[in-house]
């Protein structure tokens, strides 16, 4: 079911992405808007209807998510063309930081529910997606879209698929598929992993590295700018690659809490700057390279998740 909505959010950003320009950012978003509507409700609803409504609704909050990846990354890039990796950390601050408020809303919502009461637990906490849902919905109404960078500077749609083929920017996608697995692969299974392992709640891990990332993404651009961006991912990989090996010998709270510190901090700025290094050295891609970037990464993901599943 889950692979369903992961495999959902690339296919959007492959479609939407090209068609920022045609149908409008704006209207693209609403599209998203009524898709997380639809969405959510079914979930909720499946039960009565059973799994193919169920694995059709994670699909369809898979596409809107996607489709909200495709509009929100060539969005930033046009409105700030000289910052483009620091403000793109700072815009992907907020998926750490949905996650931590989603986190913390279900470990409150859960007391309220006994065990007699899981069925309603669960579509109470699917239930806030809405909120947020219907938040952004009404904070595009009326609001004016700009033409992405690339349109605005009279670069053609013929032109901007040939820049797909170009050497660095393949090698680039190459460097994506890891940076992706590394990012959201343990994500998938930290929770049941860390449960097990350490004894206590896997989501209070979850929670707790979202949080350094939301703090640190914030201080993005400062980084990338002493560094380089890719001086900063190559940073990036040491830490995530320790902090993963540590959490893997890690079997008390206090020393997972540590490699979960390293590994938050190595998985970082893997994301928003990998977008960042697409859009300021392949402008003439436009909204393309970046959909086609985040939609490599997410099938990655998408491919990584079962196999650690397996694993487990």
């Amino acid at each position: 079911i889950n692979t369903a909505g992961i495999w959902g959010f690339p296919i959007a950003i492959l479609v939407a992405g090209p068609l920022c320009d045609v149908l409008g950012m704006g209207r693209l978003l609403g599209l998203a808007c009524l898709g997380h509507i639809t969405g959510v409700v079914f979930t909720i609803l499946s039960p009565a209807f059973g799994f193919p409504i169920l694995l059709l609704s994670t699909l369809v909050i898979g596409f809107s998510n996607g489709t909200v990846e495709a509009v929100i990354n060539p969005l930033c890039a046009t409105m700030y063309p000289e910052e483009k990796t620091g403000k793109l950390n700072v815009l992907h601050a907020w998926w750490p930081g949905g996650l931590i408020i989603g986190g913390l809303l279900c470990l409150a919502i859960s007391p309220f529910f006994g065990p007699a009461a899981l069925s309603l637990s669960w579509k109470a906490k699917m239930a806030t997606v809405l909120i947020a849902a219907v938040v952004y919905g009404a904070m595009i109404i009326g609001q004016r879209f700009p033409p992405t960078e690339r349109a605005a500077s009279g670069v053609s749609a013929g032109e901007m698929f040939k820049e797909a083929l170009r050497p660095g920017y393949l090698l680039l996608l190459f460097c994506m598929v890891f940076t992706a697995i590394t990012e959201l692969g343990p994500d998938q299974w930290i929770g049941s992993v860390m449960t097990d392992t350490v004894g206590m709640r896997g989501i209070t891990f979850l929670v707790y590295t979202s949080g350094l990332m939301f703090v640190l993404r914030f201080f993005g651009g400062a980084l990338a700018h002493a560094l380089s961006p890719f001086g900063l991912l190559a940073c990036c990989s040491v830490f995530a690659a320790g902090g993963l090996f540590w959490l893997s010998h890690s079997f008390t709270p206090l020393m997972a809490f540590a490699a979960a510190t390293a590994f938050g901090i190595g998985k970082t700025y893997f994301w928003p700057t990998m977008l960042g290094v697409t859009s300021e050295r392949y402008p003439r891609g436009g909204s393309l390279l970046l959909a086609m970037t985040g939609a490599t990464g997410m099938i990655a993901a998408g491919l990584a998740g079962p196999s650690m599943g397996r694993i487990y």
